[in-house]
């Protein structure tokens, strides 16, 4: 099979370039997101970088979206947009999940701000994480993202509409190492999702979410397009986190396929509201971008859950593409060369060391011979699922991550 389908599929074949992409969509997306199987791999960094310099210089995307904390990420947009801090402080507090120690990291940010150095505010590429503020061990204090909110409503509403003085949301908040408390993730006993003043906070912030809303018409008038942004960026992450601390406490069956597909709709109406400004360029795991469900192992159960390109898809329709990355081997890893009936064992008989193949075609050239489903040996890598091929715009491939 991978001697006949190798040739059979050579015409699938183009090279990695923004045009490229292009060519195989039928027009220009708002959202254009590109996938990796892993995360933190330089090779596959440095080739989002280029793809992303062509596709924001050729084809006038103004927005790059990373997987990563995205109120931490306003710090990398200040940097990028007037120079605010320097790039050692920007890579240390402005990504999350030590995603600022990868040097491809590094060197975007390095890019977008000598790119925007001299330019007009309407021709400079801004900077976005995307994702909520959340790490593996549990999820931030909804305070940095409440108090920004009330604090833009209170400067620029009446102090009769607010729901609350600041004096009792800093009470109902209480110190921060309540709300992330390592031990609660494994432990729904050790959470504060739940407690009174949880479900208090909740209310106060759907009011103050509410109350941006419904005084719409007056801050348009009173406040920058910018600030009109981050006041429901607060919004978002705000009541995104306190529904995430609240089933952090919950001991149901329910308890993780919640959690995972609430950080799933964080990420999507944050890209929403990216996409809403302009063109956007989207980086995550393909599992986060992919228009099927997103499956993983959790506390040894099985989880399924809509990913945030479902989502996201749901709402834009053709105006989201997503290209997805496949790895031929990253050995440092002990992933070694892909087995032949495989898609990535397909693509590796091929000469090209990367490239980016036409995903239609080639499920159409494959025809009924699906290719086997890639048995990873490294947690950390997910291998593409011969099943999702035929809803790829795209499908770039690597050969060897190192």
């Amino acid at each position: 099979m991978a001697t006949d389908s190798a040739i059979d599929i050579q015409d699938t074949v183009h090279a990695v370039e923004a045009a490229a992409v292009l060519r195989l969509l039928p027009a220009r997306p708002r959202l254009l997101a590109l996938g990796e199987p892993t995360h933190g791999e330089e090779a596959l960094l440095d080739l989002r970088n280029e793809l992303f310099r062509q596709l924001v210089e050729e084809e006038g995307y103004r927005t790059i979206a990373l997987e990563t904390d995205c109120l931490a990420g306003l710090l990398v947009d200040d940097h990028v947009t007037s120079g605010a801090g320097t790039l050692d402080e920007v890579m240390e507090r402005g990504f999350s999940h030590g995603w600022g120690a990868f040097a491809g990291n590094r060197e975007l940010v390095r890019w977008m701000r000598a790119h925007n150095e001299g330019r007009p505010a309407a021709e400079q590429v801004r900077f976005a994480g995307f994702d909520g503020p959340l790490e593996i061990t549990g999820a931030a204090s909804p305070r940095p993202a409440l108090t920004a909110l009330y604090d833009h409503l209170a400067a620029h509403v009446d102090a009769d509409l607010l729901p609350c003085t600041a004096d009792t949301l800093d009470r109902l908040l209480g110190p921060d190492d309540r709300w992330t408390e390592p031990a609660a993730m494994t432990d729904p006993a050790r959470s504060v999702g739940q407690s009174a003043e949880a479900v208090r906070l909740r209310l106060l912030a759907d009011d103050l979410v509410t109350l941006l809303d419904t005084q719409a018409p007056h801050l348009i008038g009173a406040t920058p397009p910018e600030d009109r942004y981050r006041a429901r960026l607060y919004g978002r992450t705000a009541t995104g986190l306190l529904a995430y601390h609240h089933w952090t406490a919950d001991a149901s069956p329910a308890r993780l396929p919640r959690l995972v597909a609430l950080r799933d709709r964080m990420m999507a109406h944050n890209l929403l509201a990216l996409a809403e400004r302009g063109p956007v360029l989207a980086h995550s795991h393909n599992g986060h971008l992919q228009r099927e469900k997103s499956t993983m192992r959790m506390g040894g159960r099985p989880l399924q859950w809509w990913s945030a390109g479902a989502l996201v898809h749901a709402r834009l329709g053709a105006e989201y593409a997503f290209v997805a990355t496949a790895l031929g081997t990253i050995r440092h890893r002990g992933v070694d060369t892909p087995p032949p009936d495989t898609v990535e064992g397909l693509l590796y008989a091929l000469p090209e060391d990367r490239c980016l193949v036409d995903a239609a075609r080639l499920a159409a050239a494959l025809g009924d011979r699906r290719p086997a489903h890639r048995v990873s040996p490294w947690f950390g890598y997910a291998p593409l699922d011969p099943a999702h091929l035929a809803g790829l715009d795209g499908l770039v491939f690597v050969r060897d991550a190192a």
